[in-house]
Order: C-alpha cells, then structure tokens, then sequence
C-alpha cells in the first residue's frame, strides 16, 4: 500500500467529513438551545437532495442559484418545523420532544414516497463539475472540491455568525440560561426560530452535497447521513459547534480509512464501525471531545 493510495483516502475522508460535519452543527445548534435531538434533521437533507434535482432538471437555474434556493428551502423547512411542532410543546419533558421529532422524521419519508416515489433517481451536476483534477498522488472531481470548500466557508461564516454577531451573542446567552436570557430582553422565539432555519440549511446543503458526490437520491436517504452526523455530533461534543465540525471529519477520515484501508471483506461492517467508534469515544470521554457537563452551564 503506497503513499499515494492513502494521501487519496485521507482526502476522500475529508470530502465524506465535510459533509457529516455539516448536518452535525445542526443537530449541536438545537440541543445546545432548546436540549432536543431533532431526529428529522436528517430528512432535511433528502429535501435538500430533491429540491436539487427539481431546480436543475425542472428549472434549469444556473448551479450557484440553485445553491442558495437549496439554503433558503432548508431554513424555510426548518422554521416550518419549529414553529408548528416544538414551539407549541416548549416545556414539556425532553422525550416528549424526542418522540415528537421521530414522527416528523416518519411523516417525511412517508410524504416522500407517495409524492416522489420510492424509486431512486439518478443525480448529477454539470458536466464542467464532473471533470477529474490531478494533484499529485491525487485525483478527484471538480463536484468534489466544490464540496469541501463550500463546507469549509459556510463553517467559518457559522464560526463568525455565532462569535461575532448580535444573533450569535443571543444563540450563546440562550444557550446557557434561556430565562436569564429572556430576562435581559432576548427575544427567545426568535432566536431558536434562526437556530433551526440556520441549522437546516446547511442540512439542505448538505443534501446537495450528498446528491452530487454518490450519483442517486430516494426519499429515505436522509436517515444514514442523519444518523450518522447525529454520532459525529456526539462524539465531538452535542452542543458544541467546534465540536460538531470535529467530529465530522474524524468520522469521515474513519470511515473512509476504514472501508479504504482493510481487506475489502469488511467493508460491509462500516456502520457497525461506526457506533463502534462512538462507544468507545463516549467511554473514555462521557461528553465527547469538546463537550462540558452540564452542570457546567450557568
């Protein structure tokens, strides 16, 4: 196995990374808020997928277009779900929330069947986005560098968002008290409102990603990348979006040395991998790498 065959693994994992590390900061935002695992995160991510294929196929809108109608569909779907499925149960015990975001997953994959069919479609970009590039020991597709450092600018733009801005101060401070928040005149509605629809659109994008790098899409193709974000999401912390970026990437440089480094007889194994992986992080590190207890919060 020469030098060359893993610097191309290790860039696979990235690319695979950037894209768990996106839904992840979703599944971080909201429980670092409002403590609830939304379990329809990941369907996002097929709504995202479609919305892709409908524009390009359908539309014919140029692909940054497309993009950004993809973004703003993920942060509508996510204020729709907010407002009409948690606001109303704020307050009530977390499995409550839980449950809730279970059946909200369920209906979606069902509404996706009966309206989109549970046949797969074939997805891709352009043909200028499917060119291979060289560098080196390396070789992957424009789609591909695209992927990465979309995900790598929307980060750093979260990053900022949550450090720099008004928002950001309002999402920290309800983060770690929402009463005392509320007290010094945060609008608390409106703040989670923005978590979700922010923490949905890169879901929605995500789900571009995903429709572009592996060729196909179906109404439940959300539940594996969501779940497995949800793992990434854990294992760098639930709640921390440093974190969630984290563990993005380390699970996807796993997962890819995994199924790229061993005999290809355990390839098939890579999910058990994966919670194997998750086990064994929340044994040595109960709130992941970057998370706090929360007895730490105010």
């Amino acid at each position: 196995m020469d030098s060359g065959y893993i610097i191309q693994q290790l860039a696979n994992g990235l690319i695979l990374g950037s894209m768990y590390a996106l839904v992840a900061i979703g599944f971080s935002m909201i429980y670092g808020i409002v403590r609830l695992i939304n379990f329809a995160h990941g369907d996002i991510v097929m709504i995202g997928a479609f919305t892709t294929l409908a524009l390009m196929e359908t539309v014919g809108l140029p692909f940054p277009l497309v993009a950004f109608c993809v973004l703003l569909t993920g942060c509508a779907v996510g204020i729709l779900i907010e407002r009409t499925s948690f606001r109303p149960m704020r307050g009530a015990p977390q499995v409550t929330g839980f449950i809730a975001s279970l059946g909200i997953s369920i209906m979606i994959q069902n509404l996706g069947i009966l309206f989109l069919s549970a046949q797969p479609r074939n997805f891709s970009f352009p043909d200028y986005m499917q060119t291979l590039l060289q560098l080196g020991p390396v070789s992957f597709r424009v789609v591909d560098l695209i992927i990465f450092l979309t995900a790598v600018i929307l980060m750093i733009v979260l990053i900022f968002l949550v450090k720099k801005t008004k928002l950001g101060i309002a999402m920290r401070a309800t983060a770690e008290n929402m009463d005392v928040a509320r007290m010094m005149g945060i609008n608390i509605n409106q703040t989670i409102m923005a978590t979700f629809a922010i923490g949905s659109g890169l879901a929605g994008i995500a789900g571009l990603m995903w429709g572009g790098k592996f060729g196909q899409i179906d109404p439940l193709m959300g539940y594996i990348p969501g779940l497995k974000a949800f793992v990434a999401a854990v294992i760098g912390g639930v709640g921390s979006i440093p974190g969630a970026i984290l563990g993005g990437f380390i699970l996807g440089l796993c997962e890819v040395a995994f199924v790229g480094l061993l005999p290809p007889i355990y390839s098939s194994y890579r999910d058990a991998f994966v919670f194997g992986t998750l086990i064994i992080i929340l044994i040595c590190l109960p709130n992941g790498l970057l998370g706090r207890d929360m007895e730490e919060r105010a």
